[in-house]
């Protein structure tokens, strides 16, 4: 027979354990996303104090990169959320059966065994999550920028999960990459970023005269365009080619702003060489044409 008090005690301690599990939970839930806010948000930012301060305004904290980090938190506090609440719940069930009085030798030991055998059979997944965790922790990219993953994929970045990365690439194409696939990333948009432009002049061209035109053309484009967050370089003679003389200008623009940019500046280009009688050379050969002398 049941000893009625024993099994009251039995219950009323089943029944603690149960609330315990459930308010841990509860509390540990909140801990995570308060810990993670306090990070992104407390002595962290307060250390990049100093840096914030000599850093021109276009690349200051936005709305937009403030919804980024909202994002990556809400994400990470999700996994450790779960890790949590399985890890509680766990430790509260084989607690609930010790009072039930069931062995709990076997059971951890079978367990273990199912515990190795997921584990062996989900390597990639796991590798996966990993992976995503760490992207998301480093802030290595986000949604919105532009990336080159191991030089064989690129695009704007349009989701980023734990298990995969979804791009789509300039003709449309949507990429689905996993995580744990991810060896090498090239983001050309994170913090600021640079549009190269290329020019070719002919040879006999007046270098100086050019490469004015050129500054000229560009510090125009700055003045009214605030994509573009310092005062442009002409960096000079880029390479003698086989047709033309190439001269570089590099641009420093908001992140993603580039190629936008570079688009404009060589439409200005084109139209300030026009004006000044500058020649944009292309391609050209001589060919000579000889004919064969009669036989005598």
């Amino acid at each position: 027979m049941f000893d009625l008090p024993v099994a009251a005690e039995a219950g009323s301690r089943i029944a603690l354990i149960v609330i315990v599990a459930f308010v841990a939970n509860r509390l540990s839930r909140r801990g995570v996303k308060r810990m993670l806010r306090g990070l992104h948000s407390g002595a962290v930012q307060e250390r990049l104090g100093a840096v914030r301060r000599v850093t021109p305004e276009a690349l200051l904290e936005t709305a937009d990169t403030s919804l980024r980090a909202e994002q990556r938190i809400e994400a990470i506090a999700s996994v450790l959320r779960s890790i949590l609440s399985f890890v509680i719940f766990g430790i509260a069930t084989f607690m609930v059966l010790g009072e039930l009085g069931i062995d709990l030798g076997p059971l951890i030991a079978g367990a273990g065994v199912i515990g190795v055998a997921i584990g062996f059979g989900s390597q990639a997944l796991v590798r996966d999550f990993l992976s995503g965790m760490f992207i998301l922790v480093e802030d290595q990219f986000g949604v919105g920028d532009i990336v080159d993953l191991d030089g064989t994929t690129q695009g704007t970045v349009e989701a980023v999960s734990l298990r995969t990365t979804r791009l789509r690439a300039v003709d449309g194409t949507v990429w689905h990459v996993p995580n744990g696939e991810i060896r090498r990333v090239g983001n050309t948009s994170q913090h600021w970023s640079r549009s190269l432009v290329d020019v070719d002049v002919a040879y006999d061209t007046d270098l100086d005269q050019a490469q004015d035109v050129i500054k000229a053309a560009a510090d125009t484009l700055w003045a009214r365009d605030k994509g573009i967050l310092e005062e442009p370089e002409v960096w000079g003679v880029q390479e003698l080619g086989q047709h033309a003389v190439k001269i570089r200008l590099v641009v420093k623009t908001t992140p993603s702003e580039q190629y936008r940019i570079g688009r404009e500046l060589r439409r200005r280009i084109k139209d300030a060489f026009d004006a000044a009688g500058i020649e944009i050379p292309f391609p050209q050969q001589t060919v000579w044409h000889r004919q064969a002398q009669p036989a005598r």
